[in-house]
């Protein structure tokens, strides 16, 4: 079941809420699937829907809200908002999301050639710190996976790299 208990996500993820806001990078995610996200006890939904043709109307009932923008020049506000984000599979949308200690599902866009963004999805869940599907697959994914059964991404540590570089360029030995 999605709904992990309170106390295991706010372990793993520092979660405030029980269930609250849903972030969606890229509109293609959405359609139907805003019945599924409200009957697993969302109440609020906000999509970036990016170049889209498609505009779903922004709307606010008693116990749903649903915001939606193109773009913004950053996601973090929005990410440190949100108890669950559906995203692209791309790594840096994948790898800002998961630093900021959110849970993670990742569509996987099929129809890319040379499919890199599979690749990554695939490892990183096989690492336990996300869940994937396809777009067709999404709604069974969000009714059937256990959010406290991920793992949090450990931090980066640049210093490593920068060291290994100085050691490259001759500027350490």
């Amino acid at each position: 079941s999605v709904r992990a208990s309170e106390g295991s996500r706010q372990a793993r993820y520092g979660a405030k809420g029980r269930f609250g806001k849903l972030t969606i990078v890229g509109h293609r995610l959405f359609g139907s699937r805003a019945q599924v996200i409200k009957s697993l006890g969302y109440n609020r939904l906000v999509l970036q829907i990016g170049r889209g043709k498609v505009v779903p109307e922004p709307f606010s009932t008693e116990s749903f809200t649903l915001d939606v923008y193109r773009y913004k020049d950053s996601l973090k506000e929005d990410l440190q908002k949100a108890d669950l984000v559906i995203s692209h599979a791309g790594a840096g949308s994948c790898l800002e999301t998961l630093e900021k200690r959110k849970p993670l599902v990742v569509v996987i866009n099929e129809k890319l050639m040379n499919n890199h963004q599979l690749e990554l999805a695939k490892q990183l869940h096989k690492d336990g710190h996300l869940f994937y599907c396809t777009c067709s697959t999404l709604p069974g994914l969000l009714q059937s996976m256990d959010l406290s059964t991920l793992k949090c991404f450990p931090p980066g540590q640049p210093e490593k790299f920068s060291a290994f570089l100085d050691k490259v360029v001759g500027l350490q030995k």
